[in-house]
């Protein structure tokens, strides 16, 4: 995806070529105030050229440009009445013409380096994002994956939203979820989460002694002192799948989390926990000794959409929430990779361009049948 130009101005040729425009406004200037009656004086006019440059030139051709201004006021000075160059009139507007270009200077040079700081930022988050969220694989076993993390801050790549795949011995084992919270202790616990997911989930055949060893965990993290549990309740929500390689049922916990959406040939069926268990952090506020597994079919043309809710939450001009399961009605692709792409413009076209929340969402097809 293309990057915003820093600081605002042009790329290459095209900033090139603007800078004719100030450079002809300083001649046209100049003819006219030579030509023009005594009484007339055009050459405060001047101060536009370089005042012009910031939106598309940096330090250097702002400089450069009033310099030419400068060298425009002079020569017409000198033109018309040479006595005049030592004028107050015009030792005013000389004056006038540095100050204007050295202040545009100092603002290109500010403006410059704010612009490589912010990038530094972008490097670093992306690069976070890439170890603690890496993309997942297009194809895991039977299943082809598509994933989209949206963050509602330019600057901010990652925040509290997080997803991970893994392969086992009979299938793939999927979570979604999302910490309550922001900034960095919203990453530490999603870091902690995932990392746990990645290590237990081979180890622990029924899924709901996963769910449990990931409360277990999260709640360990939150009680340690420094913890980002002591200050404010803090918990994430998770749906936790499993999805057999030779089985047509999808097994899941749900955590407190959206409910997956399955789209079959262009319906959206949203499957509900019949019996939810508390986020993930909470466990020990109910007995979850033994949570819930529902299961649902999965087969050959579905779309399973796992997402957060920065997506359903999402809000239009008038502040109606995104219909997730209604507008993707009677999407009949089967492409994982198609309908993220798909859904990503029809979000963001439905909320104005700018979400205000991180929202992220998986799409996972089968490419064969599960007997086979």
């Amino acid at each position: 995806m293309s990057q915003p130009v820093e600081g605002g101005r042009r790329p290459g040729r095209e900033g090139r070529a603007l800078v004719v425009v100030p450079v002809v406004w300083i001649v046209a200037v100049t003819v006219v105030d030579v030509l023009a009656p005594p009484h007339i004086h055009l050459g405060p006019l001047l101060v536009a050229a370089p005042a012009l440059i910031p939106s598309f030139g940096g330090p250097r051709t702002v400089g450069a440009v009033a310099a030419l201004a400068v060298i425009a006021q002079t020569v017409i000075a000198v033109v018309r009445d040479p006595a005049e160059l030592f004028s107050a009139n015009h030792e005013a507007q000389i004056i006038a013409l540095v100050l204007v270009g050295v202040s545009l200077v100092v603002f290109c040079v500010l403006r410059e380096r704010r612009a490589k700081e912010l990038e530094q930022v972008r490097y670093v988050s992306e690069a976070a994002q890439r170890v603690v969220l890496p993309p997942l694989p297009r194809r895991l076993g039977p299943l082809r994956t598509a994933s989209l993390y949206l963050a509602a801050e330019a600057e901010a790549q990652i925040g509290g939203d997080l997803y991970a795949a893994v392969r086992t011995a009979s299938g793939t084992r999927l979570i979604i979820g999302d910490v309550r919270g922001k900034g960095m202790p919203a990453v530490h616990e999603a870091a902690l989460l995932l990392g746990v997911f990645r290590v237990t989930a081979h180890r622990r055949d029924d899924l709901r002694d996963l769910v449990a060893e990931l409360d277990r965990s999260v709640r360990w993290d939150l009680a340690q002192p420094g913890g980002t549990g002591e200050d404010e309740e803090t918990f994430i929500t998770a749906t936790v799948l499993d999805i057999p390689d030779r089985d047509g049922q999808v097994r899941m916990v749900s955590c407190g989390h959206p409910p997956p959406i399955v789209v079959r040939d262009g319906r959206a069926t949203t499957i509900t926990a019949r019996h939810a268990s508390p986020p993930l952090g909470l466990g020990g506020l109910a007995d979850t000794r033994r949570h819930h597994l529902d299961a649902f079919p999965f087969a050959p043309g579905d779309l399973l959409l796992l997402y957060t809710d920065g997506v359903t939450e999402a809000r239009d001009a008038a502040g109606t929430f995104y219909p997730l399961a209604e507008r993707v009605t009677g999407w009949t692709g089967t492409d994982p990779d198609a309908f993220v792409r798909r859904f990503r413009t029809d979000l963001l076209r439905y909320v104005g361009g700018h979400l205000d929340d991180d929202a992220a969402m998986i799409v996972v097809g089968r490419t064969a049948a599960p007997h086979a």
